[in-house]
């Protein structure tokens, strides 16, 4: 602890010096899971990327002390050592504790356990005004609520205390096939009903295909013939690709999945992703490429390669929570005018809305319910994630219909992704006094607000003037030429998110 508290007065120190010389500043993690364009000035950052070590865990009370940009497969690992287990898993192993509390972070568990931030139980905190506090239920509950959703815009975190629970080592899936959107997000939601499940999720692989995963934490298999899967090794499968295998056999099939190979299932080819690569690259997408090319088709360089390639800028990049009764009409929506496919099914619990943010309620209808009570049921979360090759003016007028249909269905964008809405429309769908009079409370003024943190913004290359801005724009012009530069780059490591230090 003597070092985090050193590292905690020097992190005081800095936001302190911002504050009295009214300088905006924004926080510096040393990586990012989003998509949006960033970039940070050396100049005008608190940088708290060296907050990455777990201080302690306590097997009796089943909780940790974690600093936040401790990634998800390194706090699975210790917790492990002692037979526990964080109760949501974020899918990539580089997604941070901090990143899951303050952003928009669920996974297969979240029916049961809520949203990450859920699992939180107290939150240190340096306000932008460089006083230490402390947020949980019991101290500072408005601050720890609006701690949720709030993308570094409150404050400075700089631990998080959070509950485990016992783990196991499989997980026993059962995949079972459906053969509509409606027959899809009926399985899901029935199975979040049925006693004894852990984990629950779905893919839609066409408007007539999809499989609705189940899973439960054990042991040992229910059954002899139950028989062990592995996704994690190169010459493993994709789970997608297996997945989609088993749910053209018609009926449910059963397997024991060792626990750390089902919670990362996704890393290999960023669920379904990484098949457009393949394709970007001309390289035949079978077995064995996906095993000779393994190395880079793990989340961590492919964030660095999408982010340095400009390959944002071609993909519909989307997560969005609905209430429930309304995730079927969106997925049809998906359906005919993207046509994109696979999709990511997830359920939410009923407190999912409160976890994202500070938003508005919605007022519209929500099939299946009384009018007057859409924000009561629970939520599904649709994945949308496939290319949209296009002009700019085609991508940008695209983005703005898939929002408008979001609005319109009461749904919300984790904002991960790339924002298209204006001003005007952000705050209709967000509290913006409820926002501005936590800032005020809290001395946060001086950090971005949600809004300056998630509009959309010109990259700085396409700024930049002479030989390096012409050189960097017809690069990232020309689809090949970029993705092998965002390969070189990822390859290189490095950092790709500070602007470079010019003599």
């Amino acid at each position: 602890m003597d070092a985090h508290e050193r590292a905690v007065d020097v992190i005081r120190t800095q936001t302190r010096h911002f504050y009295d010389t009214k300088t905006p500043f924004r926080v510096y993690h040393g990586s990012t899971n989003s998509t949006r364009h960033t970039n940070f000035d050396r100049n005008a950052i608190v940088d708290i990327s060296s907050l990455n070590h777990i201080l302690s865990i306590d097997p009796a009370k089943k909780t940790a002390l974690v600093e936040p940009n401790v990634p998800m497969d390194v706090l699975v690992r210790e917790s492990a050592r002692v037979g526990l287990l964080p109760p949501v898993v974020m899918e990539f192993p580089g997604i941070t504790v901090g990143g899951g509390f303050v952003g928009t972070a669920g996974e297969s568990s979240s029916f049961k356990h809520g949203f990450f931030d859920r699992t939180v139980l107290s939150a240190e905190v340096v306000l932008a005004s460089g006083d230490l506090v402390t947020a949980s239920d019991a101290s500072n509950q408005e601050l720890f609520d609006g701690l949720r959703g709030s993308f570094g815009t409150l404050g400075v975190l700089t631990m998080v205390e959070m509950r485990l629970i016992e783990m196991s080592k499989y997980v026993e899936l059962t995949y079972h096939p459906t053969t509509s959107i409606k027959e899809a997000m009926t399985k899901l939601q029935e199975e979040t009903q049925r006693e004894g499940m852990d984990f629950i999720d779905g893919i839609l692989f066409s408007k007539g295909s999809g499989v609705i995963v189940t899973g439960r934490l054990a042991d040992t298999a229910s059954s002899s013939n139950v028989p062990l899967q592995r996704f994690s090794r190169p010459w493993d499968e994709w789970f997608w690709i297996h997945a989609k295998s088993v749910a053209f056999k018609k009926s449910p099939s059963t397997e024991l999945v060792p626990i750390q190979d089902y919670l990362f299932r996704y890393d290999r080819g960023a669920f379904w992703t990484g098949m457009y690569a393949f394709k970007h690259f001309m390289v035949p997408f079978t077995r064995l490429t996906r095993f000779l090319l393994d190395y880079f088709f793990h989340t961590r360089i492919m964030y660095h390669a999408l982010h340095v390639s400009g390959h944002t800028d071609r993909y519909i990049i989307q997560d969005v929570a609905f209430p429930a009764g309304n995730a079927a009409a969106f997925a049809e929506f998906v359906d005919e005018n993207f046509g994109i496919y696979p999709l990511w099914l997830c359920p939410l619990r009923k407190d999912a809305r409160a976890s994202m943010g500070q938003p508005r309620d919605y007022q519209g209808a929500v099939q299946g319910k009384e009018p007057r009570k859409p924000n009561e049921g629970e939520y599904i979360n649709i994945g949308v994630w496939g290319p949209y090759p296009s002009s700019e003016d085609e991508y940008l007028r695209a983005n703005r219909s898939f929002e408008a249909k979001v609005r319109a269905l009461g749904g919300l964008k984790w904002l991960y992704a790339r924002v298209f809405y204006t001003e005007e429309e952000w705050w209709q769908i967000y509290d913006k006094e409820k926002h501005e009079t936590l800032r005020e409370k809290y001395k946060a003024t001086s950090l971005p607000t949600v809004w300056d943190k998630v509009k959309d913004r010109v990259r700085i290359e396409e700024l930049e003037s002479g030989v390096k801005g012409w050189l960097k724009r017809t690069i990232k012009s020309n689809d090949l030429l970029s993705g092998f530069y965002g390969v070189y780059k990822a390859m290189g490591g490095g950092d790709y998110l500070l602007k470079r230090e010019t003599a």
